[in-house]
């Protein structure tokens, strides 16, 4: 994993997610379209967590 695809999120955060992603791995559902899989919307979420944590980052050195 690139440091780009965790930056900003914690170590616990990042056990969590993996956790929650080997669970709907072994005992989610078998087919879902596109924007009802849980597997889709988890990755969805952790995409936005790491593009809020940037965008803080960037705030951050533009302002200090």
């Amino acid at each position: 994993m690139s440091r780009a695809e965790h930056e900003g999120l914690s170590i616990g955060y990042r056990i969590y997610y993996r956790l929650r992603l080997m669970g709907l791995s072994f005992f989610g559902p078998a087919q879902l379209g596109e924007e009802s899989d849980p597997t889709t919307q988890l990755r969805a979420e952790r995409a936005a967590k790491v593009a809020e944590a940037r965008a803080r980052k960037q705030k951050q050195q533009g302002s200090g």
